[in-house]
């Protein structure tokens, strides 16, 4: 972690913290692969690295995975380093947070590094929360009552009774709003909102996503 961290600073991307969840997946498939002999990053009947790395307990909208057999951390290192795929992943400025792995085998230090996109884990009231707070920082007051909203979020239109516009996504990012409902309070005829949040619909796969809706009076 130490030399990606110095790597990634040396080359312009910000420093990956430690997921202990993704270690924990990490570590489970470095055993495996000491186990087996030759690496992989998935074997016969395992689960690939972002079921994994679900079932450990982490939550990201992004992953990826290193790989190797060397002496040392650091011709481990070096090797991924030179390898365009490895170098990718481990540079990537996209991630943010990172489980490793290391495990002494016959043939040497088996390692496993899992890089991610980190997902804060947010109830639905945090969630309310966190979009209400971004929508007050551009000047819209925020009702108390999320009722309406919440039913928008989970029905659709035929849940929405007299507002003036509303909007619903799904994402991992909830440090903005989307463009378009950005757009429509900078038009300036709205004051007021409504903020709801649901369970996302046609999520495929283990990645961590959130419902919104916002309703505009």
């Amino acid at each position: 972690m130490q030399l990606a961290n110095q790597a990634r600073a040396a080359n312009g991307a910000g420093p990956l913290r430690w997921d202990p969840a993704l270690a924990t997946a990490a570590r489970r498939h470095c055993l495996r692969m000491a186990a087996e002999g030759p690496i992989s990053h998935q074997y016969a009947g395992e689960p690939e690295v972002s079921e994994r790395a679900a079932e450990a307990g982490a939550h990201f909208s992004l992953i990826e995975e290193n790989v190797a057999i060397a002496p040392t951390p650091a011709t481990i290192h070096n090797a991924w380093m030179r390898s365009p795929g490895h170098r990718s992943n481990l540079l990537n400025p996209a991630v943010d947070h990172v489980g490793v792995a290391v495990v002494a085998g016959r043939n040497g230090l088996y390692a496993v590094a899992d890089y991610e996109r980190y997902v804060p884990m947010l109830t639905q009231a945090q969630v309310e929360a966190t979009v209400g707070g971004l929508l007050r920082a551009q000047g819209v007051a925020v009702l108390g009552n999320a009722a309406d909203a919440r039913a928008y979020c989970a029905e659709g239109d035929r849940a929405v009774r007299s507002s003036s516009y509303g909007m619903m996504w799904q994402g991992a990012d909830l440090t903005q709003l989307p463009q378009e409902l950005s757009d429509h309070i900078a038009s300036g005829r709205y004051s007021r909102a409504a903020v709801g949040s649901c369970p996302p619909q046609d999520v495929d796969g283990p990645f961590t996503t959130y419902r919104v809706a916002v309703l505009l009076h």
